[in-house]
């Protein structure tokens, strides 16, 4: 078992791209279309390729847009149009491990490709939307949210 997690950790440190985290990068947009910003600490910027991600950023679409995250740990998101997502935290430090992954989706439409922190920690990635909460036990999934339901 130390085995393959030792190699697990070692496929980690060579196949994530080096962003320096020091600066609290935690991972970058990898692309998008139409309208796709981040908000940081009050400032809206557009949401284009190579934009650094930090804990607290607010990914946010309009009704034509779409972007693409990768984390640090290799987790990809990825927002359809009219999407509000919030990352809450991450934390990857597998020669501590330690690891945290907490997504707000206020509403819209996000899809979740897991990384090493979905392989690693399972119970440590969570995903919040109005109505519930998600745990992984897989390495993909998709949900819509913030839509009422008719009763």
């Amino acid at each position: 078992m130390r085995h393959i997690l030792f190699v697990a950790i070692l496929l980690a440190a060579v196949s994530v791209p080096m962003w320096g985290h020091a600066d609290g990068t935690i991972g970058v947009v990898r692309n998008s279309e139409g309208s796709a910003t981040v908000t940081r600490a009050g400032n809206v910027l557009p949401a284009t390729t190579g934009t650094r991600l930090h804990v607290g950023d607010t990914l946010g679409t309009g009704t034509d847009g779409s972007v693409g995250v990768i984390l640090r740990d290799n987790s990809s998101l990825s927002l359809g149009p009219s999407s509000s997502l919030v990352l809450r935290d991450f934390l990857f430090s597998p020669s501590e491990g330690k690891f945290s992954l907490l997504v707000r989706l206020s509403k819209g439409t996000m899809a979740y490709l897991s990384g090493l922190i979905g392989k690693l920690a399972p119970e440590k990635a969570r995903f919040e939307t109005p109505t519930a909460t998600i745990g992984i036990r897989g390495t993909h999934f998709a949900v819509k949210a913030g839509e009422t339901v008719p009763r």
